[in-house]
């Protein structure tokens, strides 16, 4: 083989080398932005958030993480934060409770 074949070969292998770790990097510079994000915000979209996520609000327990989950299925997202009180078992002081916690 002749050098410039191998210089050649040498540039190709190492191109893909180069497209592989920078394709790897903004995956992993994308997942730590959203990370990031969602740390800041540090919010629960009540909107998208399953029966755990749910549970870490106060006064919110395995039966009312479901009635918001049933609730959301019946009648769509949410528009407001305040319509969560429309779920059964959810009035204004529960509400108050947990209102700088949850966002839509």
């Amino acid at each position: 083989m002749t050098v410039l074949k191998k210089l050649v070969s040498l540039f190709v292998v190492l191109s893909f080398v180069v497209v592989g770790l920078a394709s790897n990097g903004n995956l992993h510079a994308i997942n730590k932005t959203e990370k990031v994000l969602k740390d800041k915000a540090g919010l629960i979209n009540i909107n998208t958030a399953g029966a755990e996520e749910l549970k870490k609000l106060p006064r919110i327990g395995e039966k009312m993480s479901q009635r918001i989950i049933e609730y959301r299925k019946k009648n769509g997202k949410f528009k407001r934060i305040e319509d969560i009180m429309k779920v059964k078992g959810i009035g204004e002081k529960t509400f108050k409770g947990f209102e700088k916690m949850i966002t839509i």
